[in-house]
């Protein structure tokens, strides 16, 4: 018999290497370097073609005028929300990813929308953590009809493969990844060898066989996806559902998507009969008091293709430490304290004495450059106990020099604060509007100096 062969494959960033070693030269993470078996090239064939990777016989060569440029065709989810984030809807033939924490809702909105397509073509819902009986409790829990969903409890995926030949899925969802694995494969399932080949596997049959494939992965103690990185490379769209245990709200955020707009959110809210979509999540978080505090007020953040109203709180108190701490939740950490400085420097004010806390409301993560003037004017309005206007809103980037730069969008983030009816915007002057938006009052600003100005 011949000798199998072996390769090293870094778990964090999927770098492959001849021998063993304790750190990885690519990522610099150490003891992540772990061995698999390379399996055989003959693996079983996916949708009768004759040999196991796709188009390796009907492959030919055309130029880029002889690609049929006709839209694919997309079905909903029937969520709004959901389809908003893939793009507008599923792509038939496409690999899906769908991340998140335990409880945060995967299995649950996976089976509602699996349930919901049911009703007019042809599903198969295959869960390999769960027995058949687990999943009918949860969805005669929720109220969902389930006289026409096909249900498989198996994680073999040449097995899966097999058995979807012969149903002919428009839809399948795979639950999870991680648990799934090849017979051709030496290692236990979960394993980076046993993850990859079965993602790979899912995703040939998906293009060859134009079945869209929702595969569920386990996420790692900081968030991200768990498994290598080639995991995410070889999926179509990588998303990711978010939501702390204390609270209502789940928030859908696309990473990776080949057929639509990335970092695209979605808002649901968790229910008793499931998963619920959130078609207005600007009114969600802002859903104030009713006395205006200090340190508080609203910012327009832009996530994805959709402005979103979102309030930022600050508290500047004196501190008792010899280093005052620096709390942020929901914004980075980092452009906090540059942004302390920058006040310092440019607004006068200093909090070198002082503890800074910050919190986005309704656990929104602020990644944009937007939130940076809102942040600072939040601040000051803690450090001099003076509360703000509760019908202005505030948005723009702060640099290095105190000048205030222009943020993308800035025409549709002021008709999303009109819409709510906010009365008075500061933003960069060259985001100032060429046409008068009727009812509210613009102040543009070039520096931090005059934006503390017009503020205060």
């Amino acid at each position: 018999m011949a000798k199998k062969k072996t390769a090293f494959v870094c778990n964090e960033c999927g770098a492959e290497f001849a021998r063993w070693q304790g750190q990885c030269s690519e990522c610099k993470s150490w003891n992540t370097v772990t061995e698999f078996r390379v399996p055989s090239v003959k693996s079983a064939p996916i949708g009768g073609s004759t040999s196991g990777y796709a188009g390796l016989v009907e492959a030919k060569v055309q130029t880029l005028d002889e690609v049929n440029l006709e839209q694919l065709p997309r079905f909903s989810t029937g969520f709004k929300e959901f389809d908003r984030v893939l793009g507008g809807g599923v792509v038939p033939g496409s690999a899906i990813l769908i991340g998140g924490s335990p409880g945060a809702g995967k299995s649950t909105v996976l089976l509602q929308t699996m349930c919901r397509l049911a009703e007019t073509m042809n599903t198969l819902y295959v869960t390999g953590e769960e027995s058949l009986q687990q999943v009918a409790m949860r969805a005669a829990r929720l109220g969902l009809p389930t006289n026409k969903l096909k249900t498989l409890a198996e994680t073999n995926v040449e097995t899966i493969c097999q058995l979807a030949l012969r149903e002919k899925p428009s839809i399948m969802v795979i639950d999870s990844i991680q648990v799934m694995h090849m017979s051709d494969i030496q290692s236990a399932p979960g394993s980076v060898s046993q993850v990859r080949e079965s993602a790979a596997y899912l995703t040939r049959f998906a293009k060859q066989n134009q079945v869209a494939i929702i595969m569920v992965g386990h996420v790692t103690k900081d968030g991200t996806l768990a498994g290598p990185k080639v995991l995410e490379h070889c999926i179509d769209c990588s998303i990711l559902l978010e939501g702390s245990a204390d609270s209502r709200f789940r928030t859908l955020r696309g990473n990776k998507n080949r057929f639509g707009a990335v970092n695209e959110l979605g808002v649901f809210a968790m229910t008793s009969q499931g998963l619920k979509e959130v078609s207005n999540p600007s009114a969600i978080f802002l859903n104030r008091g009713e006395e205006q505090t200090p340190g508080s007020l609203v910012m327009v953040i832009w996530e994805g293709t959709r402005p979103l109203l979102v309030e930022v709180q600050a508290l500047v108190d004196y501190s008792q430490l010899a280093n005052p701490r620096r709390v942020t939740v929901g914004l980075e950490q980092n452009r906090l304290a540059m942004l302390l400085a920058v006040l310092h420097r440019h607004g006068g004010l200093q909090v070198a004495d002082q503890d800074v806390f910050v919190n986005v409301v309704g656990g929104v993560k602020v990644t944009e450059t937007s939130a940076d003037l809102a942040l600072i004017a939040a601040l000051v309005s803690s450090f001099k106990n003076q509360s703000l206007d509760r019908q202005l809103v505030v948005f723009g980037e702060v640099g290095l020099g105190g000048e205030i730069r222009p943020v993308p969008s800035g025409q549709e983030r002021l008709k999303e604060a009109a819409k709510h009816g906010f009365k008075r915007a500061i933003l960069p002057k060259a985001n100032q509007p060429k046409e008068v938006i009727e009812g509210m009052e613009v102040v543009g600003v070039s520096s931090l100096s005059e934006a503390l100005e017009a503020l205060f």
